[in-house]
């Protein structure tokens, strides 16, 4: 009896890229997509798609796992539980930060958080680069080397006392990053207008978590935003824009685009979905809801599907930072707590495809072509993951069988992060993933997690 022609034939489905929409079986081996057609010969394993939709694993570019804050706090996740909620949800790569602090050396954090992906993964990785240290030897040593690791996207803050860097060290990375090819990154508010505002709120009393929203004003996203791009055409210099949440943000990125400028930029789910007034909740409870950039207005959601549309935003992250509600993460300062004293974060990793699938192609805002853009095959693109992102020969087999009819209504029971609860609770969604491949094998299938803790693997980048 002759062996069967593939490892693994995913039959009857319709399969979608970012370009085209069609019916064929998808044949794997060796943890690639080895044929595409109809009819194609038997595999050792035979998955039924019919009536469903074979879409790329998600990559979520933005997530922060197993990471410790500037002052001192770890978040909720470890890789291993992290990398579980994303395969649920049909992420099969993640993009997380090694995350450096003041006095940090940058490639040791480098390699003491490999370490922690390599134990723990169940999906696929990469890293940015957090730089908060712009030392000669990191500039001048650490960033090279790591860029020819691969390590090829560096992230700066402009705001947060301990980890922002002034314009100059800002333009430094820039300019470093530039002789190595690599992205820089940028979560760009005004720091100044930040402390500012925080501060006149605080002496008036207003220290709930619904304040946060004003302590971030709309003003200090829209001038960062120019200095970044400036920064960017002086070097000529690429950047990403990260979590992008105003309207006035959006119409920065599209004019700099009109003007050549090499500037990219991504939202997340948060503000595609909630507003401002998801923070005004009794007692401290508005803290599940706050993350920065703070949730906007409804205007403001317009103007991101809008920009999606256009291309000003060529990406959804889910800015995954888990915090639990209680005091080993959003209540660490106690019961009293000002918003300035609570962690800043939600948990997406997991929600944020089915959330999107549902607006997106359930729902008919954008369709299914642009959700498998913008969830797969641009931040493959744009961060150089080559051999993801798409269902073409060759790829590798990251491939996710969707149930477009399944509706769920989503509870904190469902989180399989460590948060123990979801910003999500209550909405019903339509369309849900049903199995999950990472280079071929079934990694979630139904609801449950069926891939083992460090079978994920290293992304090199191009």
């Amino acid at each position: 009896m002759s062996e069967p022609a593939f490892d693994t034939v995913i039959r009857g489905g319709t399969v979608a890229t970012a370009s085209d929409v069609f019916s064929a079986d998808l044949g794997i081996r060796d943890g690639r997509i080895a044929a595409i057609g109809l009819g194609l010969a038997a595999g050792r394993q035979e998955i039924d798609a019919t009536g469903k939709l074979v879409l790329p694993g998600g990559i979520d570019s933005h997530a922060h796992i197993e990471q410790l804050s500037a002052s001192g706090l770890m978040n909720a996740d470890t890789w291993e539980s992290a990398t579980r909620s994303a395969a649920l949800g049909g992420t099969t790569s993640v993009i997380a930060f090694a995350a450096q602090h003041v006095g940090m050396d940058l490639a040791q954090v480098v390699e003491d958080y490999t370490a922690l992906a390599a134990r723990g993964a169940v999906i696929d990785y990469a890293f940015h680069l957090i730089v908060a240290d712009a030392t000669e030897k990191a500039l001048g040593q650490d960033v090279p080397a790591l860029a020819k690791a691969g390590h090829t996207s560096l992230k700066a803050f402009m705001t947060y006392d301990r980890l922002r860097l002034a314009d100059e060290a800002l333009l430094d990375l820039m300019a470093a990053a530039k002789e190595v090819g690599a992205l820089v990154c940028v979560h760009a508010e005004n720091h100044g207008l930040i402390a500012f505002a925080s501060r006149q709120l605080l002496k008036e009393g207003k220290t709930a978590p619904k304040y946060h929203a004003a302590s971030h004003p709309r003003l200090s996203e829209s001038e960062a935003f120019e200095r970044v791009v400036r920064f960017s055409q002086y070097l000529d210099q690429p950047v990403m824009i990260f979590h992008v949440s105003t309207e006035e943000g959006a119409a920065i990125l599209r004019r700099a685009r009109g003007e050549g400028a090499k500037v990219y930029a991504e939202t997340c789910p948060q503000y595609l979905f909630l507003t401002e007034s998801d923070l005004d909740r009794p007692g401290l409870e508005g803290a599940k809801w706050m993350c920065s950039p703070p949730l906007r207005e409804t205007r403001d959601q317009d103007a991101l599907w809008r920009a999606l549309d256009l291309g000003d935003l060529q990406t959804v992250s889910s800015d995954h930072a888990p915090y639990r509600y209680d005091e080993t993460g959003k209540l660490k300062a106690g019961p009293s707590a000002t918003f300035k004293e609570i962690a800043n974060g939600m948990p997406g990793l997991q929600m944020r495809l089915p959330l999107l699938f549902d607006a997106m192609v359930s729902g008919g805002r954008l369709g299914l072509r642009k959700f498998v853009e913008i969830t797969a095959t641009a931040p493959a693109r744009i961060y150089g993951l080559s051999n993801k992102g798409s269902v073409a020969v060759g790829m590798d087999a990251d491939l996710v069988v969707w149930d477009p009819d399944r509706r769920v209504t989503l509870s904190d029971d469902m989180v399989e992060d460590r948060t123990g609860f979801t910003p999500y609770a209550g909405r019903t969604l339509t369309g849900w993933p049903e199995t999950v491949l990472c280079r071929g094998r079934v990694i979630a299938e139904g609801d449950a997690v069926t891939a083992q803790a460090g079978s994920g693997a290293p992304i090199r980048r191009g």
